[in-house]
C-alpha cells in the first residue's frame, strides 16, 4: 500500500499543518491552564471546574467552527463583512471578560509573567505554513512574509522578551509591554491586509489567489483559533504585567506577591 502523501495532492500540506498546529496550540494553553490552576490556593474542585468549563468551551468552539466550515458557511467571502472577520471577533468579549476577572487576577499572581509571552512563538511557524499555502498557491504572496506579512517578527521577539523576562533583564517588563502592543500592531496588520485581499467591494489586491481558502476546512481554525489565541494572550500578558505594577505600587502583603514580581 502506498503512503498517502506520495497520493496526495501537494495543496494539502497547509492544511494539514494547519490542523496540527492547532492542535498542539491548544493542548500547550490547556497544560498552561493545568499547571497554574495547582499554583493556586483555590480548592481542588474549583480547579478542575475551571479546567473542566475551559476544555469544553475550546471543544466546543472547535467542533462548531469545523462544522460549519464543513457546509460551507464560511466559503462566501464577498458579505461585508466576512464571516471569518466575525469568527475572529465573536471571543474578544469573553476574553476582555476573563482577563479583567477576579478569578484571573488570583492566576496572574501566581504564574512566570514570560509564559504569555512565550507562548508567542507559535506565529514563527503560522508564517511558515503561511508561506507554504503560498508557494502551493493557494494564499496570494501580500499575506506571506514576502509581502505585506511581517507578522512573523512577533514569534521571534516572543523568544527574546521571554527570555529577558525570565532572567529579569533591565526594564524587562516595559520590554514586555512593548511587545505586547507591537504583537497586537503587527497582528492587525496581517487582517487588514486579508480582508483587502477578500473579493468584497472593498478588495484592494487584485492578484490572484484570493483568501478563500482561509474561509474553508480546515484553514480556518487560522481565524479561529490561532488569530484567536495571538490576540488573547497579548491582552492576557498585559493585563497580567498591569496587575503585578499595582500589587508593586500599593505595598501589597509579599506573601501575595509572586517571587519573580518582587524584583
Amino acid at each position: 500500500m502506498l503512503y498517502k502523501l506520495q497520493i496526495m495532492n501537494a495543496t494539502t500540506l497547509p492544511d494539514i499543518l494547519i490542523v496540527l498546529l492547532s492542535l498542539a496550540c491548544i493542548t500547550v494553553v490547556l497544560l498552561y491552564l493545568h499547571k497554574a490552576l495547582r499554583m493556586t490556593k483555590w480548592s481542588r474542585p474549583v480547579q478542575n471546574r475551571i479546567f473542566s468549563t475551559t476544555v469544553l468551551l475550546i471543544a466546543g468552539w472547535v467542533m462548531m467552527v469545523s462544522i460549519m466550515a464543513i457546509k460551507g458557511f464560511f466559503a462566501d467571502l464577498t458579505t461585508l463583512p466576512p464571516r471569518p472577520i466575525i469568527l475572529i471577533l465573536l471571543p474578544l468579549p469573553l476574553v476582555l471578560v476573563t482577563a479583567f476577572s477576579k478569578g484571573f487576577k488570583e492566576i496572574a499572581s501566581t504564574i512566570p509573567e514570560h509564559w504569555f509571552i512565550r507562548f508567542q512563538a507559535f506565529r514563527i511557524f503560522v508564517e511558515l505554513i503561511l508561506w507554504q499555502a503560498f508557494v502551493k498557491n493557494v494564499l496570494p504572496v501580500q499575506m506571506t512574509f514576502e509581502g505585506r506579512n511581517w507578522d512573523i517578527a512577533s514569534g521571534v521577539l516572543a523568544l527574546v522578551v521571554a527570555w529577558m523576562v525570565l532572567h529579569k533583564r533591565n526594564n524587562y517588563r516595559t520590554i514586555a509591554i512593548a511587545y505586547n502592543i507591537i504583537g497586537l500592531s503587527l497582528l492587525l496588520n496581517v487582517l487588514i491586509v486579508a480582508f483587502l485581499s477578500m473579493p468584497t467591494p472593498l478588495r484592494y489586491f487584485i492578484n490572484e489567489p484570493t483568501v478563500e481558502k482561509v474561509g474553508q476546512f480546515p484553514m480556518i481554525y487560522l481565524p479561529s483559533v490561532l488569530v484567536v489565541l495571538a490576540y488573547s494572550f497579548h491582552i492576557f500578558s498585559l493585563r497580567q504585567l498591569w496587575l503585578l505594577k499595582q500589587v508593586k505600587q500599593t505595598g501589597k502583603e509579599k506573601e501575595k506577591v509572586p517571587a519573580y514580581a518582587q524584583a
